[in-house]
């Protein structure tokens, strides 16, 4: 038997003069500082740069974040796979 296809969040950004974006399927924030915020989206490795980013929502059961701040870039990569379980942030940052 078939295993059932996991259906992809719908991914979007909206950005409204650089300092504000809304985006919809994120399936996990892998991290942020004030100059740059990484997500994990339906479509990839989302990397977002600027200068004062802040994370202003994070809606987790619908894979929406909103971010504030001035926005200079947003770049995709292929995704970096699912991190092991119960891998935290700091074990991946000192690799």
């Amino acid at each position: 038997m078939e295993e059932p296809r996991q259906r992809a969040k719908p991914h979007r950004i909206t950005a409204d003069k650089r300092a504000h974006a809304m985006i919809s399927g994120v399936e996990e924030v892998i991290s942020f500082d004030d100059r740059e915020v990484v997500l994990e989206t339906s479509q990839g490795t989302l990397t977002i740069k600027g200068e004062g980013l802040k994370v202003s929502r994070l809606t987790v059961e619908q894979g929406e974040v909103d971010i504030g701040g001035r926005m200079d870039s947003f770049a995709y990569t292929e995704s970096r796979g699912k991190r092991a379980q119960g891998e935290s942030l700091l074990s991946r940052l000192f690799r």
